[in-house]
């Protein structure tokens, strides 16, 4: 099964010139915790509710402070046509419950999720899940 038969294709993008304080009511008025951030077509970075707790709040920076501020820019994504089982397993080898789908032209198409990937193939998911609560991994803040 492929990436394109589970993801979702509704995507909210921020932008790096986004506030915090706006990003975070996108994310609260639409239950989500995760928006890929684009600049002119181009995929740049992340933000999770996560980066605007501790790499904003926690810094003591201002609601006004730029998404481009307390995003990660180390983007991890996958193909539209990828296998679902081989990125959830890849999902837990990089730690993250989320990803970015992009086509052939590296143009953002849709979001996948390890919960996601569990509605279709639970035991993939599982793996992946094994792998993401593993503590440790380059996407601690610590």
């Amino acid at each position: 099964m492929h990436v394109s038969e589970i993801m979702t294709r509704d995507v909210l993008l921020a932008d790096p010139n986004d506030t915090i304080a706006s990003v975070a009511r996108q994310m609260a008025d639409n239950d989500i915790g995760f928006m890929p951030v684009g600049d002119h077509d181009r995929l740049v970075g992340m933000i999770t509710d996560r980066d605007i707790v501790v790499r904003g709040v926690a810094d003591g920076l201002d609601p006004q402070a730029r998404v481009a501020d307390v995003m990660t820019t180390d983007v991890k994504y996958c193909f539209e046509d990828d296998e679902v089982d081989d990125v959830a397993r890849n999902m837990g080898d990089i730690q993250v419950r989320r990803l970015p789908v992009v086509n052939r032209d590296k143009r953002l198409v849709g979001i996948v999720s390890l919960a996601d990937a569990a509605r279709e193939q639970p035991s993939v998911a599982g793996s992946g899940l094994k792998g993401v609560t593993t503590p440790g991994g380059s996407h601690n803040q610590t």
